[in-house]
């Protein structure tokens, strides 16, 4: 019989939600000012400016190394949180991404050092890979567990609030770097986002280390104990789970295709966008994802998790094709208008409500290496994504409806793992991940 879990201190819910926004919106801006200048500044600064095609693939799979080296981080990460807590992990991710951020920007040039400079910034770009891993599955155990059981879906979508405001963020900044003279972008300009990192790190670490450690980790640790090798657990007891969330983690495609290859595509020559106005897309975009991402997960606490994740996954596949019809017609305002309504309202539905969806599925000794390495196997697909998407879209790079499809095809898995899910929004938090916790949950309702 489950114990039930202790109930947080007064305003430590509160606390831990605000933690994670601002501790994700830090570290995701590191990540996400990667993207941008893979996109527009990395092909000429680290690449052969002789074949621009070449070199736009090139640095867009930069980009996606970072997510191979996701799953890896999961494993190492994941094991130590669940071991050892959620809060040593939360401080280390975000010291890591800050460290390897700042030294992108210190990086040499390839017309400096030739080769060396890729090799360098493939480096720094795993290290940054490692942080993320653990970033997400930390923050999300962290709120899950000490959130009140009626409002985990609401509390745990600060993590993701806070994925957006450092994507916004990370845009913001990018526009004036992007308004800059050529000359002065590519030598020195393009630095400054990633200096900034060094803020971060520091800002992110006064933040999360004056955070208690969870209630349901603390009497974990305290009656059975910590799993001592939490990987074997998971793959012994919760092996369908992972599955389901590796295939639910594939609708983050969406958002690396979103932000990287149409934004590469938009500024191309076959289109010709400008690209500071494209990079005003993605913050506004970002802007009205940061009120529908909460909205969504209050939603979620009342009708379930279920239909609202198939509502993001479902209708992204269909607006990100409307959205990449837009780009190609050339209009500024279509395609404005469609980029929020697919990455700020119907993505939003599934990004906002996977962090309780998928944490739920795990019990509190496990719940940290199950987010982490099911999501990060999934999430290092969609970093690839934008790889694939480059080389599918043509030699010219102007097959939008191919990479459309190739978008919508990718939302196929989260769809089939939301409808063979077990719903947990109304599960007490003590039953969460017991095998028969649905059962458990079904006579109390019943008998209600």
């Amino acid at each position: 019989m489950s114990v039930p879990v202790p109930q947080a201190p007064p305003g430590q819910p509160r606390k831990a939600a605000t933690a994670a926004w601002i501790g994700s919106a830090l570290e995701y801006y590191d990540f996400f000012i990667y993207g941008s200048a893979a996109a527009l500044i990395f092909p000429e600064v680290f690449f052969d400016e002789s074949d621009p095609a070449t070199a736009t693939l090139l640095s867009l799979a930069t980009f996606g190394v970072a997510y191979a080296a996701r799953p890896v981080g999961a494993l190492f990460l994941g094991h130590f949180g669940d071991r050892l807590g959620r809060k040593k992990i939360m401080v280390f991710t975000l010291i890591l991404m800050g460290i390897s951020t700042f030294l992108i920007g210190c990086l040499p040039t390839r017309d400096q050092v030739g080769t060396l400079a890729p090799v360098l910034l493939v480096l720094c770009r795993v290290l940054q890979g490692i942080s993320a891993a653990g970033e997400q599955a930390s923050a999300n155990s962290m709120t899950l567990e000490h959130a009140p059981p009626h409002r985990r879906g609401f509390f745990t979508s600060f993590t993701l609030s806070g994925t957006q405001g450092g994507q916004l963020l990370a845009t913001l900044v990018f526009i004036p770097i992007a308004a800059l003279p050529e000359e002065q972008l590519m030598s020195w300009g393009w630095r400054v986002p990633f200096w900034m990192s060094v803020a971060v790190a520091v800002v992110g670490y006064v933040i999360r280390r004056k955070l208690q450690e969870t209630p349901a980790f603390e009497q974990q640790a305290a009656t059975e104990g910590v799993v001592k090798l939490p990987l074997a657990v998971l793959m012994r007891e919760h092996w369908a789970d992972v599955l389901r969330v590796i295939a639910g983690a594939l609708v983050a495609s969406v958002s690396t295709i979103f932000t990287v290859w149409a934004l590469s595509y938009a500024t191309s020559d076959s289109v010709g966008m400008d690209r500071s106005a494209m990079l005003w897309v993605g913050a506004l975009a970002n802007l009205v994802a940061l009120g529908a991402i909460p909205l969504w997960a209050t939603l979620s606490d009342r009708i379930g998790r279920r239909p609202v994740f198939l509502i993001g996954a479902a209708g992204s596949a269909v607006t990100m094709f409307l959205y990449l019809w837009a780009i190609s017609t050339g209009s500024y305002p279509l395609t404005l208008l469609l980029g929020i309504i697919t990455f700020g309202v119907i993505y939003s539905a599934a990004n906002g409500v996977w962090p309780s969806f998928y944490g739920e599925m795990f019990s509190t000794r496990v719940r940290l290496s199950g987010m982490a390495i099911g999501t990060q196997i999934g999430f290092a697909v969609a970093g690839f994504a934008v790889t694939f998407a480059a080389q599918i879209a043509g030699p010219n790079g102007d097959d939008w409806s191919a990479v459309a499809l190739f978008t919508a095809a990718l939302c196929v898995p989260p769809v089939v793992a939301a409808l063979t899910a077990r719903e947990t929004a109304k599960v007490p938090t003590e039953q969460l991940g017991e095998r028969t916790a649905g059962q458990a949950a079904q006579p109390a309702k019943v008998a209600a």
